[in-house]
């Protein structure tokens, strides 16, 4: 496959107040040209700091990257300046954000929302060719035509989200980024998004990376997953090998954490722990202070990411054996 993104070796901090947080420890990721990649992890694993380096929004004077570099088409992102990644922002990859009521304006109608990204990247589109433009893509997703002169407050969550899907898709991107579009919505609107998305990513080949902690999402929406800890990819392939033949202790626990619709009850098997703390890293493996099987080079020597077959890698001393 064609690739699109490479993430090598990156590196981002946080510094707040004299505290540095470290979001991104050696990240390694590729992403590839009409593939459907999982992201998936505990909050703080770095999935949404990940997100927003690929399209350089980090928040100013506070997110940083110190090492590692970012491809997009072969070239680095984080040598562009701020109108080339403006080009790219929203034209050639667009991003989906956690929360509908905050990531749009409520000041403008979400007709006048989408026709400011679809002018931004389309100069030359006239007032009624970006109505027009704005309003099929409404109904794209699934919302009527006339509702381009309502407001934010005046949508539901649901049809919120879908508007920012709308915009996201106005240019047809190259990348879609979802950042756990279906966090605040009730589970038959969270279905009703992700069948959405699934259809539309088919519609216009886009390549999608779909963030989230909901293990069920990534089996429903993606080809390939990416399973983080601590800033770093510890465990990635096909969703069937991850999923089934599941090789960092961390995935194992992930997956034995959730509810079974199926068979006799059983108590869930939780994570030992907490979180690591991204401001005060442990050495060698990030995982070693959780895990049952930790031995004494875990403690001392981080594992790099070696391969379990040609499309499914992890990064553990004492992998398990499916």
């Amino acid at each position: 496959m064609e690739e699109l993104i490479k993430i090598k070796d990156l590196f981002v901090e946080y510094r707040v107040g004299g505290v540095v947080s470290n979001a991104l420890n050696g990240l390694n990721l590729t992403i590839n040209k009409g593939e459907a990649l999982g992201l998936v992890g505990e909050s703080g694993a770095g999935k949404t700091t990940t997100a927003l380096s690929i399209l350089q929004l980090l928040p100013q004077d506070v997110g940083f990257i110190t090492n590692g570099d970012i491809t997009y088409h072969g070239e680095s992102v984080l040598t562009k300046t701020d109108k080339e990644m403006g080009d790219i922002r929203g034209a050639k990859i667009s991003m989906v954000f956690q929360n509908p009521l905050t990531s749009l304006n409520p000041v403008f109608t979400v007709g006048e929302q989408i026709e400011m990204v679809l002018h931004r990247h389309n100069p030359k589109l006239n007032k009624n060719e970006l109505k027009k433009r704005a309003g099929d893509l409404l109904e794209m997703v699934g919302i009527a035509r006339y509702r381009l002169a309502d407001y934010p407050h005046q949508f539901s969550g649901g049809m919120r989200q879908r508007v920012g899907i709308a915009a996201a898709l106005a240019c047809t991107p190259e990348l879609l980024i979802a950042d756990e579009p279906t966090t605040a919505l009730d589970v038959t609107i969270q279905a009703q998004i992700l069948e959405l998305m699934k259809k539309l990513q088919h519609e216009i080949s886009t390549s999608l990376v779909m963030i989230t902690h909901n293990l069920g999402i990534i089996s429903e929406l993606c080809e390939k997953v990416a399973v983080m800890y601590a800033g770093q990819v510890i465990e990635y392939g096909t969703v069937k090998e991850v999923f089934t033949k599941t090789a960092h202790w961390y995935t194992y626990g992930l997956l034995n954490a959730m509810p079974k619709l199926s068979g006799e009850r059983e108590r869930l098997v939780s994570i030992p722990g907490s979180v690591v703390n991204s401001e005060n890293l442990p050495s060698g493996c990030k995982f070693h202070p959780r895990c049952a099987h930790c031995t004494e080079r875990c403690k001392t020597e981080t594992p790099p990411l070696v391969n379990m077959s040609e499309t499914h890698q992890v990064a553990c001393w004492e992998a398990r054996k499916a």
